[in-house]
């Protein structure tokens, strides 16, 4: 009986080792998703007096993807019961041009800072709208989010390997006559302790079926899945093949 209760000391730690390590995999792989959704949705809006190629507008930072014009033609198309056509004409002439740039990544707020100043200084931009406060509010819970997950990984890995070696040591200290038998015996280290190599190995083996067993059902059930995809993400949780 407190065999059986050593080895389940063992595989429950081992186990919590793996559940863990697969947990900060998930969570890592669902925040890269969320940074990648960010910078999909997050642009730079910019007000030019003149038009300008969209191109030219990319080339002014390594940061920029690409950059679109963004048309005012519905907005135009709601004044034109209320005015006539050649004041509609003459609007569309004092408009000034907008365009969204979309940047590589989810920039830092220095990073924003920064390009919102290389593109003011541009003689043909009149207005840059970064939304910097609500970029700042969004960088920062991000990166409070990959902390905790990094912090709370460390602190679960650290707690557990302790365990395994507390369990190890026990586990030399039952087989150490035994050990010792063997040792005035002339037998080499590996061999008298290849006991521990054996147990260990089982209890491993035992403790990664487990985790791959619970993580395939949770794949299967789709843990998650709903509460991802209301904020925009499509991820794979659990990659049995590459994890």
């Amino acid at each position: 009986m407190k065999s059986v209760r050593n080895h389940l000391s063992l595989v429950i730690a081992l186990f919590t080792i793996v559940f863990t390590m697969q947990i900060y995999l998930a969570v890592d792989r669902t925040v890269n998703a969320y940074e990648n959704s960010l910078t999909e949705n997050y642009s730079i809006v910019v007000v030019t007096a003149k038009k300008m190629e969209p191109d030219a507008l990319a080339a002014l930072s390594p940061k920029i993807k690409n950059a679109q014009e963004i048309s005012t033609a519905e907005e135009i198309e709601q004044f034109q019961s209320q005015m006539k056509q050649r004041h509609i004409d003459l609007l569309k002439l004092s408009l000034p041009h907008f365009y969204s740039l979309h940047l590589n990544h989810f920039p830092t707020p220095s990073e924003v800072n920064d390009l919102h100043k290389r593109l003011q200084a541009n003689s043909d931009i009149t207005r840059v709208e970064d939304f910097a406060q609500n970029h700042d509010t969004l960088y920062k819970l991000l990166l409070l989010f990959k902390s905790v997950v990094i912090i709370f990984a460390i602190a679960i890995f650290a707690v557990t390997s302790l365990l395994v070696m507390k369990e190890m040591r026990i586990w030399q200290l039952q087989h150490n006559e035994r050990m010792s038998i063997m040792a005035m015996f002339g037998a080499p280290v590996w061999l008298r302790s290849a006991i521990l190599f054996r147990l260990s190995i089982v209890d491993a083996l035992i403790a990664s079926i487990l985790a791959i067993s619970t993580f395939s059902y949770a794949s299967y059930i789709k843990v998650g899945d709903e509460q991802l995809r209301t904020i925009g993400i499509d991820v794979l949780l659990f990659d049995p093949f590459n994890d």
